[in-house]
């Protein structure tokens, strides 16, 4: 239940079992675990249950009238989620990183009656932008126009419920990012400085970041941005990129200076990291995000520029540099509060109100530094009490397949492609939100999706859903007959009502992926009962064998009119489908924690109908084929041996460049230097790894693939360097458990790639034998 400050109150009579929740919140929950929810239940636990169900009472839902806006003693929640690039279409780990996530916990929260405001929209501002319109030849407005108008139908179409989706490219926009500059150049958190900067003589203008790409100086990824490697995910300069070229004519730019303007971040930090310890202490961060921010400070802040050489941005309003614009990421967070400005008058009183306001964002990882360090230093840099960031929730990433979503290359389903697939858009968000990566990567797969959709969805939930209204409607003419209930029933009520605090504990704590394995728990208990019970024999029987069936089957009907108040923010079309079908009106959806009967004897429901359908394998398997895109030619390297003159050479470098590392670490070398002599050094071994394994025995045939474990070897870096943070940061065992298994596993990956054997046995071994010794 909530109490009169939307706070969670455990269960009024007490007879949930602590223990066994809070278990069950330290670990994810596998797809094929059943819930200890029915151990332990006492005859308290009994009457209790059977008193609630009974006597309870469900308040009304509240109206959701616009403009919504806080209210004094209510639980107010403001709900965000990054904002999407205007300049490319959202493929499905876009959508399930940000809006559907951010769009089940709005929906959740509704439910609960706390006052909330969902808003998002599109960032329509910097070079991205201006990229895009090159490439098709049009204006960046009318490129703006066209994609906010491709993504806003891709959201519609997948159920997302915002109160508000908008744009950055409005006058608010403009009005509130020029204020907050002004407050921070008048408080003097703003520098000016000269930068060296890439100039395409060709094109006869400053790249922005976005206009030049090259190769990575840490990771030597050769297609990484100018602000950011989207393979390692480190932030870096434009003019340290090797090999840079023009994104518009491919031709060698030069280095020039040009003057911009600097938020001083280490002059803001004192107060970023006393913020640090009151929101991470007080709210949800999930743990990455909290370790990426924390890693940003520990490293350092230095200030940042936010100013552009470009047309199409946020003019900057101070003199000597009304010719530039606002950088994006300083830019476009803005976007929240102009958005919401967009949406009424009175914004300031969900932005500029820390006291009564909880802000929840959601995002993907690489938006983490933004949306933890930089937004939060600009809004305390104004001292204008500015709502702070909460709660952060960020996952990681979901992969396709064996590999990465690629507009370039069409590999994976982008949000436009969804609908044609004639998949309802219900199922595409029960398995994304199903494998929603919230501790670590996960990935989308044809095979598995499908078997979810057979599985958990037609034959566990449907299955229960369909037996329970269709038994109703053939046997008592689809009205609810009196109940009588048996302990047994009464089992059903203690177990159904702790999986629902299951549900509603980990949905307040944004856990998102979890929370929909209590669904499923439920829908499990409840055809185990039927099973247990077979009203079908009984309806045949006695009358009071009759009306036993009855009680069985009105039970279960109200069970199934929980599941559609539960499901109703994962599957919102389905849960409206399910209230049809019982003929139940909208005030049912609220949760407050009880399982109360809502169906009361007398209640006529509807003509059921089957929820879901099965997917043929065959199906999963053409619709892989049709997303797999065009592969890029692979280099192969087909063993046998290679030059002893190779072998040496590149042994001696990786011994030079080890000894390079050492001497690096030995003086205490800038921390940035050091990685970029590191990551060189892992290049090298890997390319050692790959000759290597060319000189293995004659008799093995397997080809290697010299880009692949050049991936893998880059992902064990990535992957090692995340556990030590996290060893660092001294996080729950579980967390670093399930990351030091997924390093292991890449290991392993590596050495299959590279026609080596994979290692044997874990960690805890390896000890073990030390120790023996």
């Amino acid at each position: 239940m909530a109490d009169a400050n939307g706070e969670i109150v455990v269960w009024r009579l007490g007879y949930i079992d602590i223990t066994w929740l809070t278990a069950a919140m330290s670990q994810d929950i596998s797809e094929s675990e059943v819930s200890p929810s029915d151990k332990n239940i006492t005859e308290v636990d009994l009457a209790n249950a059977h008193e609630i169900f009974l006597s309870g009472a469900v308040p009304k839902p509240r109206e959701r009238k616009h403009p919504i806006l806080p209210i004094d003693g209510e639980r107010n929640v403001l709900v965000t989620s990054a904002l999407p690039y205007v300049n490319n279409v959202p493929h499905l780990g876009n959508i399930i990183g940000c809006v559907l996530s951010a769009d089940v916990f709005a929906r959740y929260c509704r439910l609960r009656n706390y006052n909330v405001l969902y808003v998002c929209g599109t960032d329509e501002y910097g070079t991205a932008t201006e990229t895009k319109a090159l490439e098709e030849g049009v204006t960046p407005q009318q490129i703006c126009d066209k994609y906010h108008k491709l993504h806003a139908d891709i959201y519609s179409w997948f159920n997302i419920d915002f109160d508000q989706f908008g744009r950055t490219t409005t006058s608010q926009q403009t009005q509130i990012a020029q204020d907050i500059f002004w407050r921070l150049y008048n408080g003097g958190f703003i520098l000016a400085d000269t930068v060296e900067q890439l100039l395409c003589e060709k094109c006869d203008r400053f790249l922005a970041d976005r206009f030049v790409e090259g190769t990575c100086p840490l990771c030597f990824y050769e297609d990484a941005r100018g602000d950011q490697c989207d393979k390692c995910g480190k932030l870096i300069n434009a003019t340290e990129l090797k090999d840079p070229r023009c994104k518009v004519c491919s031709s060698t730019p030069v280095v020039k200076t040009s003057e911009h303007l600097f938020l001083d971040l280490p002059k803001i930090e004192p107060q970023l990291t006393e913020w640090f310890d009151k929101t991470f202490s007080e709210g949800d961060w999930t743990s990455n995000a909290m370790g990426i921010a924390r890693a940003w400070v520990r490293d350092g802040l230095k200030p940042r520029c936010i100013s552009r050489d470009l047309k199409w941005g946020t003019p900057v309003p101070l003199e000597g540099f009304t010719d530039k614009v606002f950088y994006v990421w300083y830019d476009a967070p803005i976007g929240y509060l102009s958005i919401t400005a967009n949406y009424t008058a009175e914004w300031r009183q969900w932005w500029q109100n820390q006291k009564q306001v909880q802000l929840y964002n959601f995002m993907a990882k690489d938006n983490v530094p933004f949306h933890s360090v930089i937004f939060p230093c600009t809004c305390l840099g104004t001292d204008d009490n500015y709502t702070l960031v909460n709660h952060l929730i960020a996952t990681e990433y979901l992969n396709y397949e064996d590999g990465k979503f690629s507009k370039s290359r069409q590999v994976g389903v982008f949000g436009d492609q969804a609908k044609d697939t004639g998949i309802p858009a219900d199922i595409w968000r029960f398995y994304l939100l199903y494998i929603r990566p919230e501790s670590q990567d996960s990935s989308f797969s044809w095979t598995d999706f499908v078997t979810k959709n057979n599985s958990e969805l037609l034959n566990n939930l449907g299955n229960y859903i369909n037996r329970s209204l269709m038994f109703l409607f053939n046997s008592f003419n689809g009205i609810m007959p009196e109940l009588h209930l048996t302990d047994e029933d009464k089992r059903l009520l203690v177990v159904v009502c702790r999986e629902l605090q299951g549900y509603t504990s980990l949905l307040e704590k944004a856990r998102i992926r979890d929370a929909l394995r209590y669904i499923l728990n439920i829908s499990r208990h409840g055809n185990q009962y039927i099973q247990g019970n077979k009203p079908w024999a009984l309806v045949k029987g006695s009358d009071a064998e009759r009306e036993r069936a009855g009680t069985v089957m009105g039970l279960s009907a109200n069970v199934v009119c929980l599941l559609s108040v539960l499901l109703q923010p994962f599957m919102p079309a389905v849960s409206e489908n399910i209230q049809q079908q019982l003929n139940i009106p909208r005030d049912v959806n609220v949760i407050t924690g009880d399982f109360v009967c809502m169906l009361k004897p007398g209640h006529q429901i509807s003509k059921p109908a089957p929820l879901f359908q099965k997917i043929d394998a065959s199906m999963a398997e053409e619709l892989k084929q049709k997303f797999a895109g065009k592969q890029p030619e692979v280099t192969k390297v087909k063993n046998g041996p290679a030059s002893t003159e190779e072998m040496e050479k590149l042994s001696l470098a990786v011994k030079e460049q080890a000894e390079k590392v050492r001497n690096l670490k030995a003086s205490t070398a800038e921390k940035q230097l050091i990685d970029a002599e590191v990551k060189l050094l892992l290049d090298l071994k890997q390319k050692l790894v790959v000759t290597s394994a060319a000189t293995a025995d004659v008799a093995d045939q397997r080809e290697v693939d010299v880009e692949e474990v050049k991936r893998l070897t880059e992902a064990v870096a990535l992957q090692a360097t995340k556990v030590r943070d996290l060893k660092a940061n001294k996080v729950d065992k579980s967390v670093l458990d399930s990351e030091v298994k997924q390093l292991l596993g890449l290991k392993n990956q590596l050495a299959l790639a590279s026609g080596e054997k994979p290692a044997t046995g874990g960690g805890n071994q390896a000890k073990k034998k030390k120790g023996k010794k």
